[in-house]
């Protein structure tokens, strides 16, 4: 999920329990920015493994481990070629999987989506990764429709690596679900609700909007990131409504404070 991924949102889940967490999809030939203070899992997307290898061995040392993408659904993948929509190019997979597992000794996986390909390229990922995440959604529905959780049933039960289970995690759902896979990854359902890690793991802590505040203060995060994770806090909150539209007019961080 690119929007909410900021360090101070990561730092946030990290306090709250989460084991680990992903920096954005970052290229291997990119010059952004990245924050490892939350010494997260390096998370690479792209269609060429050109400049892989110098570019994990540069940041090695500040992360995790490494994951690749194949998993994004958004229309900017569909026109690259990446993410969700590069499952038919098997060679090429095994190219960077190959490259990113030589490249640390740290863990590596791939995140997937369903589609016709997804579990040959689990096969493909066994042989190079310690581990696959599966999104049991095709990239045409996006986050709609309901998760096939069968399609994960059946992709975890044709390899022998551990498989992490996306999609529709909730603190609910969650201990029924690690009966069945290693792990999970919580998305969308921490989106202004960090704290879903500390109720999951039955821990006594609750962060707030303060919270994530001070953190993207200090590292003056941009105030249109700012404004939309306050939005996301006001979510199950009575007075929603009313600090919504008070949002919405504000035209600095003070105005969020």
């Amino acid at each position: 999920m690119l929007e909410p991924n900021d360090i101070a949102f990561r730092l946030l889940c990290k306090k709250a329990g989460a084991a680990l967490t992903f920096t954005g999809m970052v290229n291997s030939l990119s010059r952004q920015k990245i924050h490892f203070d939350d010494k997260p899992i390096l998370q690479l997307f792209g269609n060429t493994n050109k400049g892989m290898e110098e570019f994990i061995k540069k940041h090695d040392a500040n992360v995790s481990g490494g994951d690749f993408n194949l998993g994004c659904p958004s229309k900017l993948s569909k026109k690259l070629s990446h993410g969700a929509f590069m499952h038919k190019d098997f060679e090429n997979i095994n190219d960077i999987l190959k490259t990113i597992r030589a490249s640390t000794k740290k863990p590596v996986m791939v995140k997937l989506r369903k589609s016709p390909q997804a579990l040959q390229i689990a096969k493909i990922a066994e042989e190079h990764c310690d581990a696959v995440g599966i999104h049991p959604r095709t990239s045409q529905e996006g986050y709609s429709g309901t998760a096939d959780y069968d399609f994960a049933l059946e992709l975890k039960d044709s390899i022998k690596i551990p498989v992490i289970y996306s999609g529709d995690v909730n603190e609910e759902n969650v201990k029924t679900i690690l009966k069945d896979f290693d792990f999970v990854f919580i998305g969308r359902a921490s989106i202004g609700n960090p704290n879903i890690f500390s109720k999951v793991l039955q821990k006594e802590k609750n962060f707030e909007f303060k919270d994530y505040l001070k953190l993207a203060k200090k590292y003056d995060l941009h105030f249109r990131q700012i404004k939309y994770h306050a939005m996301c806090f006001t979510k199950g909150n009575p007075k929603a409504k009313e600090m919504r539209r008070k949002i919405i007019s504000a035209k600095c961080v003070e105005d969020l404070e």
